[in-house]
């Protein structure tokens, strides 16, 4: 019997959820260990050098990074494809998906989820008000503007569903946790768009298992903080990617 691939990280991170669904997509048996982000053991930092989640385990291959680990899963299982066959549309897709991992990533979760769920629920105390308003007031709005002009007014951006649809629709499930919606009169291929991804049952089907890790993870991540005495500063929150001792959500 083949043993099933194995995913290190939480339901609930963004880049956890793209790997997942792509797996689905793939129709691979896979299990989770859903560890707690911010923290790992001796044997994590070993699996993970930059302290990221996801990890990949596929047999004697561990490897990190969404992004690297969506593109080996195109590359060494068949069925549905993950990026497009046409090279100008493939390079397209990377670029989207890049576009998500890095400027949904930091305005989402960084300046929104992270200030408003994760923070003052870790730590006890508010987030940072000005980095929320900023998100909201600017650096959305931004970001939402070029999407809107680069999504299908129906179906997907490459004819099926792929990495690059998931990348981006992820950070907005993040964003709704944070009581963020979209402006359907203002975006309203982006609201159609996100809405019509989410509910792929790719994705959609992770949900209840978020439900269950959002209900008791928050007070883990409590406790071990306590008990590890650690701290973040604001030079911390300021940063695109979490320094060492924390993951990437």
């Amino acid at each position: 019997m083949t043993k099933p691939l194995t995913i290190i990280g939480s339901y609930v991170s963004p880049y956890v959820r793209k790997v997942l669904a792509c797996m689905n997509l793939k129709g691979l048996d896979y299990e989770v260990d859903p560890i707690t982000p911010f923290f790992g053991s001796d044997e994590f930092q070993r699996l993970s050098p930059l302290r990221r989640i996801p990890v990949l385990i596929d047999g004697d291959l561990s490897v990190s990074d969404s992004t690297v680990i969506c593109e080996y899963l195109d590359d060494a299982y068949p069925g549905h494809r993950l990026y497009p066959a046409d090279p100008k549309d493939r390079a397209r897709a990377r670029w989207l998906e890049e576009f998500a991992d890095t400027r949904l990533g930091d305005i989402f979760i960084w300046g929104l989820f992270y200030q408003k769920i994760v923070h003052p629920l870790v730590w006890g105390e508010p987030g940072d008000q000005a980095r929320i308003d900023k998100s909201l007031t600017e650096d959305i709005p931004t970001a939402l503007g070029f999407l809107e002009g680069e999504l299908p007014a129906e179906g997907f951006l490459f004819g099926d569903v792929g990495v690059a649809d998931i990348a981006i629709a992820t950070f907005f499930r993040n964003g709704a946790y944070a009581d963020f919606s979209v402006d359907v009169a203002r975006w309203p291929r982006i609201a159609a768009f996100v809405e019509r991804t989410l509910n792929h049952s790719c994705i959609a089907e992770l949900l209840r298992f978020e439900d269950v890790q959002r209900g008791v993870e928050i007070k883990r991540r409590r406790q071990a903080l306590l008990a590890a005495g650690a701290r973040l500063t604001a030079e911390t929150l300021g940063t695109r990617e979490p320094r060492k001792g924390m993951m990437r959500l």
